[in-house]
Parts: C-alpha cells; sequence; structure tokens
C-alpha cells in the first residue's frame, strides 16, 4: 500500500468516505432525521436524531477539519449561528475582546445583546498588538481575531495575538472566511477555534448559506459548542450540506484564481491618482510583511479602494459598472461591488468613501475595463 500522503487538493475531489454502494463518482444526498434502534436501545452507529449527528455533515465536516488541520469541524446554519454559538457558551459576565474592525451583522449583535447576556463587550484596534494586550489585561475569556478585516482589510498577526491572548487566558477564535484554509491555517498560528462564513469561498457559488467551527482539540469547550448547536437548532439542511461539500471540490481553483486577479487589479487600480487601494498583496500595505508570512499563494480575492472624491463619488462609481454586481457577499464564482459603509448603516467605522470588490472569476482584463469605465465616466463629461 502507497504511503504517499495526499494533497489536500486531491483529498477535495477524492473525498474522505466510501461511496455508499453503487460506485457512484458524487456523493449521494442523505435526508434522514432519524435512525433505528437495535433491539437493546443501542444505536449501530450512536446516531439518534440528525439535529445532533446528520449523515450530510460526515463528508463536509471532515473536509474541513482535514483542511484546517483541526480535530474535529462542526457545520452550521449560518456564519452568524457558528459565531453566535460561541459566544453562547460564556458564562455571564465574561470579558470578550473584539476587533474594531470586522463583520458588521456580528458586531451589531456583540452590542444588542451583549449588555442583555451580561458579557462585557471590549474593542481592539486590529493590528495594533499593543492596544490588544492592553485590552486583554487583567484576563478575558475570549479573543475573536479577524483577517484579513472584512471590508477595510487589516491584517492582525495571528501568532503573536493568540500568543498574547493565552497569556492573559483567553481562547481564541479565528474568522478566517476571506483568507480560507487555502492561505491561512489559523491552528497552526495557535488558534484554538478557527470560524468560516461558508456561504463565502467555501460553497463559492452564491447559492447556500452556512457556516463553520473547526476546533484544534475535542475538549469540554468543543463538546459544548456541539450541543449548543443540537438544542439550538442552528444545524444546516442536508442538501446544503451537500452542496457545501461539491462547492469546496473546486475551493484550491477558485480562491488561487480569484486571488491572482485580485492583486492585478489592485496593481492596476494602484496607479489610478483618484483611488487608494487596501490590499495585503500590495507592498504599500501597512502589514505586507505580516500577510506573507501568514498567507500562503495569495492574498484573497476581496479587496478595497477608497475613492478620493468621496462619499458621493465611491456611490456613482458602484452605480455605472455594468459586468460587477451590485450585491452584498463576497468569494463567489461572480464578481461583486458595493458602497460598503451604505450597507451597513448608521453607526458603522466603514470610511463612506470606501468601495469594496469581491472578485470572482471572470477575466481580469474585463473587469478592470469595467472599474476603469466606472471610475473615470465622470472625469470624461467633465
Amino acid at each position: 500500500m502507497s504511503t504517499h500522503q495526499l494533497q489536500r487538493e486531491t483529498v477535495l475531489i477524492k473525498g474522505l468516505h466510501a461511496q455508499d454502494s453503487h460506485g457512484e463518482v458524487v456523493n449521494p444526498i442523505h435526508l434522514s432525521t432519524t435512525f433505528v434502534r437495535n433491539l437493546d436501545g443501542s444505536y449501530p452507529e450512536g446516531r439518534v436524531y440528525s439535529r445532533a449527528s446528520a449523515v450530510a455533515y460526515d463528508e463536509p465536516e471532515a473536509l474541513l477539519a482535514h483542511l484546517e488541520g483541526g480535530k474535529e469541524a462542526a457545520l452550521f446554519a449560518s456564519g452568524m449561528a457558528a459565531a453566535t454559538t460561541v459566544l453562547q457558551s460564556l458564562k455571564p459576565g465574561s470579558r470578550v475582546v473584539f476587533p474594531r474592525l470586522m463583520y458588521w451583522a456580528l458586531r451589531k449583535w456583540l452590542l444588542h445583546f451583549g449588555s442583555t447576556w451580561q458579557v462585557e463587550v471590549v474593542f481592539y484596534d486590529n493590528a495594533d498588538l499593543a492596544n490588544l494586550e492592553n485590552k486583554l489585561r487583567p484576563k478575558a475569556e475570549l479573543l475573536w481575531i479577524e483577517t484579513p478585516a472584512n471590508p477595510t482589510m487589516e491584517i492582525t498577526d495571528i501568532a503573536a495575538a493568540a500568543a498574547l491572548g493565552h497569556r492573559y487566558g483567553a481562547r481564541v477564535v479565528v474568522d478566517s472566511t476571506v483568507a480560507t484554509p487555502v492561505q491561512t491555517k489559523p491552528l497552526e498560528l495557535g488558534a484554538d477555534l478557527v470560524l468560516h462564513s461558508a456561504s463565502k469561498y467555501l460553497n463559492g457559488h452564491s447559492d447556500v448559506i452556512a457556516g463553520a467551527l473547526v476546533t484544534g482539540q475535542r475538549d469540554a469547550h468543543w463538546a459544548q459548542l456541539k450541543n449548543i448547536r443540537a438544542l439550538s437548532g442552528n444545524i444546516l439542511g442536508p442538501f446544503e450540506a451537500w452542496l457545501l461539500a461539491r462547492g469546496m471540490k473546486t475551493l484550491f481553483v477558485r480562491v488561487q484564481a480569484a486571488s491572482a486577479s485580485a492583486l492585478w487589479l489592485a496593481q492596476q487600480l494602484a496607479r489610478q491618482p483618484q483611488l487608494d487601494v487596501l490590499y495585503a498583496g500590495l507592498p504599500a500595505h501597512p502589514q505586507h510583511e505580516i500577510a506573507l508570512r501568514q498567507m500562503r499563494g495569495g492574498f484573497g480575492g476581496l479587496l478595497a479602494i477608497l475613492h478620493k472624491g468621496g462619499k458621493e463619488a465611491a456611490i456613482a462609481t458602484t452605480n455605472r459598472v455594468r459586468l460587477f454586481k451590485r450585491a452584498t457577499s463576497l468569494g463567489a464564482v461572480e464578481s461583486l461591488i458595493e458602497h460598503r459603509a451604505s450597507v451597513e448603516g448608521v453607526g458603522t467605522f466603514c470610511p463612506d468613501n470606501l468601495i469594496r470588490l469581491s472578485v470572482g472569476l471572470e477575466a481580469k482584463e474585463d473587469l478592470l475595463a469595467d472599474l476603469l469605465q466606472a471610475i473615470n465616466e465622470e472625469n470624461s463629461h467633465a
């Protein structure tokens, strides 16, 4: 028997579980919600009800754990469901430390429900380790890292931040949605848990809402998270789990292609005098060297541009595109654009001249032409 260890790209295609019975190339969809007991009351596979243990989850969860180098993964109904499950595992009075610039919906949840649940929420500056250490003192139960930050693209040094978090007693969670396991493996850098909004790059086709957690240890806290998932019903449907596993087969080629296009676009757009480009792949990015250390083979397909003409010019640019779709999300095959501050609304920390771009799989030359005509149309009419 060969001892050759397969690459992660190959494992995603080959799969980790044997096919059922007919030699089919594609995994079947498992729909059963309940399972038969033996005569003695036991269950042949230990499964009682799919809310706690669904057959449909076996393959995508195993693949995710393998991709991240973790012990186990758990799927959820959404990225928000995965994130809030972590917060629901905390005791009243817990102190949690989150980045100032982060996924807006989770920030809103924290501010709305944190006081109700008697959780003390503290925010730190994403890339400032001294500020982070100050916020962690004297003790924190949870440190949340999001890198690259959505939508402003700050990079947090995961290894250094995780070491600080552990020094002050915090469990460390990394939202790695933008980087994906293709480019960053937070568990290797010291994180305890990795979170993904699987609706984004993992699925990659804008047709599934899903979330996931991956753990470095099968410990009591992990068991608690899975129990909360089962009891709260924050579960994914079997068809969505199947779609997620199907989307993951092309994860590497999609992420690598989108990242290459995003870097090229960032380089071209940086030449436009009316723009500042926020992308960790550019040497001018303040955390470029950190990104080089912890991101492999690219810097992701998400970038942002700041229009020096201000808010109105930024909005006008998003309204003039013809190929980019004006829609909220990221990480799919189609390229998306939005004026992010308008989406986030009152209280946003997002600059009002920021345009967020999620680069898809269209020809990069077509994407650039679309952006340039949208950016420069106003000047051509002057």
